[in-house]
């Protein structure tokens, strides 16, 4: 049964110059969206009772209170589920936050990125620190109590002394959640071909990255990117990370059910033109393995050797045994009641260790 939805909303007021995620400074056509949206969830969801609900973008809180609600009654689900919305801060009103908190979403994910008005113009951000400030307290004024903020580390003229005072600063504006990620420069973001000066190299990054941990010791670090006061867990996010199903809809949406992972059109007038059109890949077994390895190790948790034995009929020490020899002694995985996690060092080389795992 799939009791997770994650929904794509792709509209943007224009663009950061470091986002080369799918999304459009297009919002005319929001309302052909939505009825597109509507065609593609009444033709696949099978109206199961959802336990996480997460609306991404893009930008969601762009469209309206009632624009949303046109969405959401669409779907099953009631006041245990989670229900998460990404929103930018700087269009944010108190009585916005009060509709939407109206409609059953009781989680919100604010795009901070800095609290430097300086990094934030020169990445294309539109809001200003005080807009972030002010979105915080208007939705704990609107009666939120999980409210996340999204930073990231290594931006131009970036500093760790600076990047620490940010994530001082999240945690005294009372935040249950925070995410950080690292900057990258991919191909079809605006940096891609006007790389910025002053950015941070892979080993200031790996430095602030290691002071974010200290910085944030009185939260969990329950996952690579993601820090959480007690009980404030992402539960949509874990989702993925425990490789279990979910549906996506919506332009560029990825989905996974019953083995298969699938993905939505990523051209918005196509999407627009046929919303049934799915792209989908059957994973082989060793493939689910592989995944099951690489999302484990994403949690602080890590794997569990006892599950993964049993849900794919393996000796997983025995069958990985140099490589877990090799990085236990290397001081970059530990071992675990139940398994194997990744230490801090082994955090910031994951990818060369998780490589080590694909066949």
């Amino acid at each position: 049964m799939t009791e997770s939805v994650y929904i794509h909303i792709p509209f943007c007021r224009q663009k950061c110059k470091y986002c080369s995620f799918v999304s459009f400074a297009h919002p005319e056509f929001i309302e052909k969206y939505i009825e597109a949206l509507e065609k593609e969830i009444k033709y696949f969801y099978k109206g199961e009772r959802l336990k996480t609900l997460y609306i991404g973008g893009g930008t969601p809180s762009l469209l309206t209170a009632k624009q949303l609600e046109k969405i959401l009654t669409l779907l099953n689900f009631d006041s245990k589920t989670e229900v998460t919305m990404e929103l930018n801060p700087e269009h944010l009103t108190e009585d916005y936050l009060k509709e939407i908190k109206n409609l059953s979403i009781n989680r919100l994910s604010i795009g901070c990125q800095s609290f430097d008005g300086r990094i934030l113009e020169e990445i294309g951000r539109k809001h200003s620190p005080q807009d972030v400030e002010n979105a915080v307290k208007f939705a704990f004024e609107a009666g939120f109590e999980n409210v996340s903020l999204d930073f990231i580390y290594g931006l131009p003229n970036q500093t760790i002394e600076s990047f620490t005072s940010d994530l001082k600063h999240a945690k005294e504006l009372g935040v249950q959640h925070i995410s950080l990620y690292g900057l990258k420069i991919e191909e079809g973001c605006y940096f891609y071909n006007h790389p910025p000066k002053n950015i941070a190299d892979e080993d200031l990054q790996a430095d602030m990255y290691l002071k974010a941990i200290e910085t944030l010791s009185d939260f969990e670090h329950y996952e690579i990117s993601n820090f959480a006061q007690e009980g404030f867990y992402s539960r949509h996010n874990l989702n993925y990370w425990n490789n279990t199903h979910y549906y996506g809809f919506g332009t560029a949406a990825h989905g996974y059910e019953n083995n298969t992972r699938y993905s939505n059109q990523t051209n918005l007038k196509a999407y627009l033109s046929d919303p049934l059109k799915k792209f989908e890949h059957s994973l082989t077994a060793q493939e689910r393995l592989e995944e099951e390895i690489f999302l484990g190790f994403r949690r602080k948790s890590g794997v569990n050797f006892g599950l993964i034995n049993k849900k794919f009929n393996i000796n997983f020490e025995q069958k990985y045994s140099k490589i877990l020899d090799k990085y236990i002694s290397s001081g970059h995985l530990e071992r675990t009641e139940y398994g194997c996690k990744l230490t801090v060092k082994g955090i910031l080389v994951s990818n060369m260790i998780l490589s080590e795992f694909l066949d």
